[in-house]
């Protein structure tokens, strides 16, 4: 296989970030699925492109990475998607907001620390999953006062607070956490699905 190759799970948040960047990108990648429910994520195969066994593994420009984030970052700069601002006080407030879903949320929330924390039963994984959710989403909402929402996260164009925003929240929906009255979070979620970009990226599709 050559050219750009998205190894991906399509419910994994992390994937779903790396197809909006890429979308946003207007890459013109292939994806191969690697199945978490079918554990291929620890086959030889997969654990050769990444040691931890997780996805997203991109190939892409003759090299391979992992982790998202620092995915993002690659793809913010090699492609100009001005995820982030320029001057350095406001990019680091869009990283924290973003930050607030990646890493103190997402993390826990991961399929292999509910399946050891909850032994992947109900009620028990949708209780997990709602009670770090909906604190995280309700802090994220408070985080948003500090940023004029025009109409995405932090201005007029997505953002990486809004590329890892938006596969949290269909999470949320998924595991039945109400973030109705949440106001501006669900004028953000609105915005997203009017762009191309995160339609086409949305796992369902």
């Amino acid at each position: 296989m050559t050219g750009t190759i998205l190894w991906d799970y399509p419910r994994s948040s992390a994937s779903y970030r790396l197809r909006i960047a890429l979308n946003l990108a207007q890459e013109d990648y292939q994806i191969e699925t690697v199945d978490l429910l079918a554990k291929e994520h620890k086959s030889d195969a997969h654990l050769s492109r990444n040691p931890q066994g997780f996805v997203p593994v991109l190939d892409i420009d003759g090299q391979r990475f992992t982790q998202s984030l620092a995915i993002l970052d690659y793809l913010d700069q090699t492609r100009d998607l001005q995820l982030l601002p320029k001057d350095p006080v406001a990019r680091t407030k869009v990283q924290a907001l973003a930050h607030a879903i990646a890493v103190d949320v997402h993390p826990v929330c991961n399929l292999s620390v509910v399946l050891h924390a909850t032994g992947g039963q109900e009620p028990a994984r949708s209780a997990w999953m709602q009670h770090f959710i909906r604190p995280g989403l309700q802090a994220f909402e408070a985080l948003l006062e500090a940023f004029d929402q025009a109409p995405y996260a932090a201005g007029t164009a997505p953002s990486l607070a809004d590329v890892c925003l938006i596969p949290q929240l269909y999470n949320a929906a998924r595991w039945g956490v109400d973030y109705a009255d949440l106001p501006r979070i669900r004028a953000i979620e609105a915005a997203c699905a009017r762009h191309p970009a995160f339609v086409a990226a949305h796992p369902d599709n």
